[in-house]
Formats: C-alpha cells, sequence, structure tokens
C-alpha cells in the first residue's frame, strides 16, 4: 500500500518579532515531551469540488494569525531546565501533500487498517527534529476523493482538548467564517502558576518518583504492538451490573472496563507479584481550578490521576476491587489537587519526577467532539490516535467510537491498545474470557 508524498508547503504566519513565550507547569511536566500523533479520515462527497490541501492550508494560513505559537521550537531555559518557546519570524508550519491510488473504502476507513500504512498517513518527526517541527500536518487524497489529514503535535503546546479548540478555528475559518467562534488564550504563565510559596497539601508524592536519572518512555525499548478489540454493549451491560451486584455500587463504563482491562494487562504480562502498578488517566480541569479557565484556554488543561496497587493483589483480588479503586480516585479531583500538583513540580521538577515503570494509561476519546472538525464536507468518519507514549505510560489504552462509514458494527465501541509483543496471546485470552463473562 504505497502512499506518494510530495514536497511540503510552509505555512507562515505574519508576526515579524522574535520573542520568547514561558509555558506553564503543566505544559513542561516530563511526560508531556513528546509528539502526540494522530489522524482524521474524511469520506467523499458528492459536492466536494476543491482540493482538501488548499482549503486546510488556506484555514491554517487564517488560524496561525491568533495560533502563531505552534510555528515556534522548544529550547531549555538556563535557569531551570524547562522549556520555553521560541517564536522566531520567518518559520512555520509544514504540510504535506499525498496520495493514494486506492479508495478509503478498500481499507474500512482506517477502521482495523493495518498499521503499517496508517503510520504512513501521519508525520513522525524523529529525535533530531521533533523540539523544532512541533506540528506537522499531512493531507492524504485517496482515489475516491476522500482524504485524511494525520496531525503531529507536540504535547507541550496543548492536550487533545485544546489541539482540538485549534482544529475546529481552522475548520470554522474553511467553512467561511471571518473570525472564529472562540477567541484563543495563551497565558500560560499567569493562569496556573505555583502557590506562594509552593506548597503540596495534598500527597503527591504517594503516586510520583523522583529520580534524575529516570527517562520517561524508556520502556520502548522492549517491543510494543497494537491491538484492537471489539468491545459490545452487551458484554458491557453484563459487567456494570455484575460489579453492582457484588458492591452495590454503580460503575462508569471507564471504571468498569478499565479494571478489566488493566487487571488483563498486568496478569498477561507476568509482572512480579510484588511489584508496584499504576492505573492512570488524565483530568479536564479546566472547570476545576477556582477561577476557571477562560473556554479559549489552549494549553495543556489536564492533571494525571493515579491508582495503584501491587501486581499480586490486582491480580488476585476481586475485579469489583479493583473497579472501586478507580471510582474512589476520582474523588480526589479538586482545585487542591491541581494546585498541590502544579507545586509539586515547582518544588521538584530538577530532581526529576516520574511516574515510575509499570504504568498503564488509559483515556476515553468517544466523547472529545472530534466530528466537529468540519472543513466544509462534514466532519470526519474515523479518529485513530497513532501515540504510544502517554502519562508515562508506553502502553495507553484508548476507547474509541466505531468509524461512521463503516456498517453493522454500531454495536458498542472498541478498544485500542498497546502490549508488550510477548503478552499478546496471554491478553487475547483474557478478553476471550471478557465476552463469555469469566471474572470474578
Amino acid at each position: 500500500m504505497a502512499v506518494k508524498l510530495s514536497p511540503p508547503t510552509t505555512v507562515h504566519p505574519p508576526f515579524s518579532d522574535d520573542h520568547i513565550l514561558p509555558l506553564s507547569h503543566l505544559d513542561t511536566d516530563r511526560n508531556m515531551n513528546v509528539p502526540f500523533r494522530y489522524v482524521r479520515v474524511y469520506a467523499a462527497t458528492n459536492h466536494q469540488l476543491t482540493d482538501p490541501f488548499d482549503v486546510i492550508t488556506a484555514a491554517l494560513s487564517t488560524a496561525l494569525v491568533k495560533y502563531y505559537q505552534f510555528t515556534g521550537s522548544l529550547h531549555r531555559r538556563d535557569s531551570d531546565g524547562r522549556f520555553e518557546l521560541h517564536c522566531m519570524a520567518g518559520d512555520g508550519v509544514k504540510v504535506i501533500p499525498a496520495t493514494v491510488d486506492f479508495p478509503l473504502s478498500s481499507v474500512s476507513y482506517l477502521d482495523d487498517a493495518d498499521d503499517e500504512f496508517v503510520e504512513l498517513l501521519v508525520p513522525n518527526p524523529d529525535r533530531e527534529t521533533f523540539l523544532t517541527n512541533l506540528f506537522i500536518l499531512q493531507v492524504t487524497r485517496f482515489s475516491c476523493g476522500g482524504y485524511t489529514l494525520g496531525a503531529s503535535v507536540h504535547h507541550a503546546l496543548c492536550d487533545g482538548l485544546g489541539a482540538t479548540l485549534f482544529f475546529n478555528a481552522m475548520a470554522e475559518l474553511a467553512r467561511g467564517a471571518v473570525n472564529v467562534t472562540v477567541e484563543p488564550v495563551w497565558e500560560r504563565s499567569k493562569l496556573l502558576v505555583p502557590r506562594e510559596p509552593a506548597r503540596t497539601e495534598f500527597p503527591i508524592e504517594e503516586f510520583l518518583s523522583l529520580d534524575k536519572e529516570y527517562v520517561p518512555y524508556a520502556e520502548l525499548n522492549e517491543k510494543v504492538v497494537r491491538e484492537c478489540f471489539h468491545v459490545k454493549d452487551e458484554w458491557l451491560d453484563r459487567l456494570k451490573t455484575f460489579l453492582q451486584e457484588k458492591s452495590g455500587l454503580s460503575f462508569t463504563t471507564f471504571e468498569a472496563l478499565g479494571a478489566f482491562l488493566w487487571q488483563a494487562r498486568v496478569k498477561a504480562s507476568k509482572i512480579p507479584k510484588d511489584e508496584e502498578v499504576k492505573f492512570a488517566y488524565a483530568v479536564n480541569i479546566r472547570r476545576v481550578v477556582k477561577p476557571p479557565l477562560p473556554a479559549g484556554y489552549w494549553g495543556n488543561g489536564c492533571v494525571p490521576m493515579y491508582v495503584k496497587t501491587t501486581a499480586g493483589d490486582l491480580i488476585e483480588k476481586p475485579i469489583r476491587e479493583t473497579a472501586e479503586l478507580i471510582k474512589k480516585s476520582k474523588r480526589n479531583v479538586s482545585d487542591e489537587y491541581v494546585h498541590s500538583f502544579i507545586d509539586y513540580q515547582e518544588l521538584n521538577y530538577k530532581k526529576g519526577i516520574n511516574a515510575g515503570p509499570r504504568v498503564s494509561a488509559f483515556t476515553d476519546w468517544r466523547h472529545l467532539g472530534h466530528s466537529t472538525v468540519d472543513f466544509g464536507w462534514g466532519g470526519p468518519v474515523t479518529v485513530l490516535p497513532l501515540s504510544r507514549k502517554l502519562l508515562g505510560s508506553v502502553e495507553p489504552c484508548f476507547f474509541l467510537p466505531y468509524s461512521e462509514a463503516s456498517q453493522g458494527k454500531k454495536d458498542g465501541f472498541k478498544v485500542v491498545l498497546y502490549l508488550r509483543a510477548k503478552a499478546v496471546v496471554s491478553f487475547r485470552e483474557e478478553m476471550e474470557k471478557f465476552g463469555k463473562k469469566e471474572y470474578v
């Protein structure tokens, strides 16, 4: 499956004064020093007469007037080693045009596409360039007239919600809007700042470690592969009913399925029973902090939450106890937790803050509003993440909706997760138990 790439176009914002912008402590979290890569898939329409590449680059050019920071590069400050953003006149965003000589339908609109092919649809900056190419796009036109929009965004610039805010602004402009509905707000170093004096009234140190030598995501030296599983509504309802009967509590999909998947992964990975394992997920704090962040704030606006136990306890105890641990952790979400996390970063950044090894990260993409990114021919029918590095984990798990273009798969949703290659066979066996209600 060949993807033909053409030379990139560079889109420049209209500013001429070189300057440096500080970032927030959430932006400079060590776990954020990674590019986040994903692809949106757009089906062909009868009224699609203009080349999507031309429409998207024109919209990007206008959007960068307000979001010019996407053209910057990251450099570490001498004073504390944190990243700051250098915005230099003449820098821009690269957009790569590409073509494929077959229709999107032949690859199921990427709903279950081959990994190697999907990788070719998304820019992938290397270690030498990912601090200077913070934002890269690729528009790939398929023979049917449909196209994909692949994006690589450095996580220090924004989280998923911030990136979606930008893409929605681009899409509005592409559809003919003169101004964007939500004005972007930068103010990274003013809205999420450490307190004076910095203090950690929430025991953040229970979940994080300090080690200058520890490099997040270093576990990638071990082969990790992508797996996709289909979760039927019937199976999920049965699990949630089972958990409620055993505990007397009601559980969300994220809590129930997250508990099963975490337990299954640790069991399949054959982690020694005395080793500590962690369940990690991000919480949107835009309305948690006091005062709330402005609607247009597009920096990192999430903090990580953790659940920890030993591998032995996780595997041997009933699944309801794992679900209860996840449910209980949500009670910690508060303005105090957020500020304690920020202050912990202030007090300990130079010491090497990390979540340690054996972290399993989980995130739910089913309701993030990706469908609103409409450049004039309808929203994406499929959205697929490619990143293997999330919240300090090299084994992230995503809850994803089925492609709107696929037929016969509207029952439930799909789970995409990354596993150590040696754990795949055992994990598949655990997932078979899920469908057969073989859990305790």
